[in-house]
């Protein structure tokens, strides 16, 4: 069954206004016909003409469209404890992915050769064997320390554009957010940037795991995978063996000092360092450290963290063009060159950043200015 408007909806939002199917029409930028055969379910608008569509009348896309048998973008959230993914989230990510269509075409063409991890597994060995692989192609060592650069490097070599986000600090699955669009075979992987920069690179490798692995992006055999490969990845088995050497043998207080020390080190968080050593010694049939999990949160939450933003922005909140040149340089991201192109060449409004950044009207109208200039 092909896609079709909810002809309700926007006999809805005509009525609210006034409109009638030739106003309509001449607000969209096309013929009177063409409106009347959308309501009568004989055809459906072209991308761009959806985009206006939606903008003009204030409609997310699952409230204007009936999508029927088409195949839908593929969403992952990164799971979180004591977090439900609701139907509303998968929807309204849906609607973005759909929005998303009209700049595909502007971005650069992508590698038909890409790093795919064929067969996924969190179990210890396999996962090990997988790491090394990945960091071989990556060009480092198993001690080295990978930095952010060869990360943000993967996104783009894969066809994966990053849309780096400020969405507050929340607590909850929407600091990561992952589309993928299967038709286009391009992924956009939001990271929201005022979140902790211990954790950051972490959230940036279980991301990097859903590119390597499309086939279980969305699932939760995928979201477990996606956060073992980024511990192991950022702390791999040579890492964690030094660590366990180092702190074992030792207090609980001296165990955490040793952790720590490995954390700055790496540039990861306290927890990563933890967890990696714990499947260590599980695997090498050693015993555990004597510290527990809850002891390292406690350690990590008593200590201030910077978020990745006040790191990256001075003062804080960023003005537009700022937050934009640092979304081009630093994370390598082609989406607001793409996003200008689609202002300037094809008009699009304010109202359309909102849907597709899911930021507030006043950001929006902010971000569309400084594009449009």
């Amino acid at each position: 069954m092909a896609k079709s408007l909810r002809v309700d909806e926007v006999s809805g939002k005509m009525r609210e206004r006034g409109w009638t199917q030739a106003h309509l029409a001449q607000q969209v930028g096309v013929t009177s016909q063409t409106v009347t055969n959308w309501m009568k379910g004989r055809d459906f608008p072209r991308p761009t003409a959806l985009l206006k569509l939606a903008v003009t009348l204030g409609l997310a896309f699952e409230n204007l469209v009936d999508p029927g048998g088409v195949t839908e973008p593929v969403i992952a959230f990164r799971k979180k404890a004591g977090t439900k993914t609701t139907d509303h989230h998968i929807s309204k990510a849906r609607g973005m992915g759909h929005l998303l269509k009209p700049l595909v075409a502007l971005l650069s063409e992508t590698r038909q050769l890409r790093t795919l991890i064929t067969s996924p597994d969190c179990e210890y060995a396999p996962l090990r064997k997988a790491v090394e692989q990945t960091r071989a192609e990556l060009g480092i060592g198993q001690h080295a320390v990978l930095s952010y650069s060869h990360l943000i490097g993967q996104f783009q070599k894969n066809a994966a554009i990053l849309v780096p986000v400020l969405w507050g600090k929340k607590d909850r699955h929407e600091n990561a957010l992952h589309i993928r669009l299967p038709e286009e075979d391009v992924t956009f992987v939001y990271l929201n940037l005022d979140v902790k920069l211990e954790d950051f690179k972490f959230w940036i490798a279980h991301e990097l795991a859903h590119v390597y692995t499309p086939e279980l992006a969305g699932s939760e055999e995928g979201e477990d995978f996606a956060d073992a490969f980024a511990g192991a990845l950022l702390f791999p088995h040579e890492c964690a063996e030094a660590a366990y050497r180092d702190a074992a043998g030792r207090v609980k207080s001296g165990v955490i000092t040793a952790l720590a020390r490995y954390a700055t080190q790496h540039e990861v968080s306290l927890n990563t360092v933890h967890q990696q050593v714990k499947r260590f010694a599980k695997n090498s049939g050693l015993p555990p450290l004597p510290v527990e999990d809850r002891t390292i949160h406690q350690v990590r939450n008593r200590v201030a963290s910077t978020t990745v933003s006040e790191a990256l922005f001075e003062p804080m909140p960023p003005d537009a063009n700022s937050y934009i040149s640092v979304a081009s340089s630093v994370f390598q991201s082609e989406f607001f060159v793409a996003l200008e192109r689609l202002v300037k060449e094809q008009g699009v409004g304010a109202g359309y950043i909102q849907q597709v950044l899911d930021i507030p009207l006043k950001d929006s109208v902010s971000v569309h200015r400084a594009l449009a200039v």
